[in-house]
């Protein structure tokens, strides 16, 4: 079809990962691997803390929400990924690579300032500890997953939009998804306000939750070096260092791979960083707090415990 003086695109075909052919079959392996895990993760997680009384807490509620979003977020990249790897239709329609480019940064950027939920609840707990069931009561939890939905929502719905006005020329997405600056790529017209738009809003949904989360801590560390005893110091300091240990590989990838200028990388090393915060940082989530915090541990050994019972 014709629009104009240009042909009308109804759809992409992805050349994500053309340039490892030979290793597509063991990328596959790996790749199902780390997503059958990531999985299996953070359905666990969602379900011990849906069961388990003990974990009935706002910190665990904002991770049973992370852990959702992650799921949801892994569903829409991977299975189409996968499937590429090993198979030899790699197209998809205009209106599925929108649908795929809305689900990606709704979910990317909830978990964004999830994240930052996390790391005021933190900030209550130990800066504020004998008001903090007043304080994170579940309407302020609510509210907070809340807008953290709502914001990716709206990102989500100005960023699709202003992609798909754009008239496309070229078929070709250099990439395993539709991110936003490889579909960008394809237009025939000077995409420099969107890729402006895209530079601000990466700002504001990357700085931002990262600046909150960094004040937070900031004031927890020097709350929890007031702390007279050394094993209250260290207490205190586990029970944020899960936390901190996602926020920092999370922020850390969202940030590389969108807020780097355009021309430091090739394509390889794009989809490479791509690779982390689309397969490893979701399963970091479960791994990280089912082997470093002590109360899901605990939970998962009572579960165990009945069962075997």
């Amino acid at each position: 079809m014709e629009r104009g003086n240009h042909t009308l695109i109804t759809e992409f075909v992805f050349q994500g990962f053309s340039s490892f052919r030979e290793h597509q079959l063991g990328l596959f392996v790996v790749f199902l691997a780390l997503y059958v895990v990531t999985l299996a993760g953070n359905a666990v997680i969602v379900t011990i803390i849906r069961t388990d009384p003990h974990l009935h807490t706002p910190m665990y509620f904002f991770l049973s929400m992370l852990s959702s979003s992650e799921t949801v977020y892994t569903l829409v990249i991977l299975p189409r990924m996968l499937s590429s790897l090993v198979g030899t239709n790699r197209s998809i329609s205009r209106a599925g690579c929108a649908t795929q480019m809305f689900f990606f940064v709704n979910f990317g950027i909830t978990n964004c300032f999830l994240l930052t939920a996390m790391g005021y609840d933190r900030f209550v707990a130990i800066c504020n500890p004998l008001r903090y069931t007043l304080i994170m009561n579940k309407r302020v939890c609510v509210q907070l997953v809340g807008g953290a939905c709502g914001i990716g929502l709206i990102v989500a719905t100005t960023q699709v939009t202003s992609v798909f006005r754009l008239p496309f020329c070229a078929t070709k997405v250099a990439h395993f998804f539709c991110d936003i600056r490889p579909v960008m790529k394809l237009s025939c017209v000077d995409t420099s306000v969107n890729e402006t738009l895209t530079v601000i809003v990466s700002v504001l949904v990357i700085l931002v939750p990262m600046g909150l989360v960094f004040i937070s801590y900031v004031l927890i560390v020097s709350t929890v070096l007031k702390i007279p005893s050394a094993r209250g110091r260290k207490k205190a300091f586990a029970t944020c260092a899960s936390h901190l240990t996602v926020v920092v590989v999370h922020y850390g990838c969202a940030s590389v791979a969108y807020l780097k200028p355009k021309s430091e990388n090739a394509r390889d090393q794009d989809q490479l960083i791509s690779v982390t915060y689309t397969v490893i940082t979701p399963l970091l989530n479960p791994v990280v707090y089912a082997l470093r915090n002590k109360e899901v541990k605990d939970a998962l050994l009572r579960a165990a415990g009945r069962k075997l019972s």
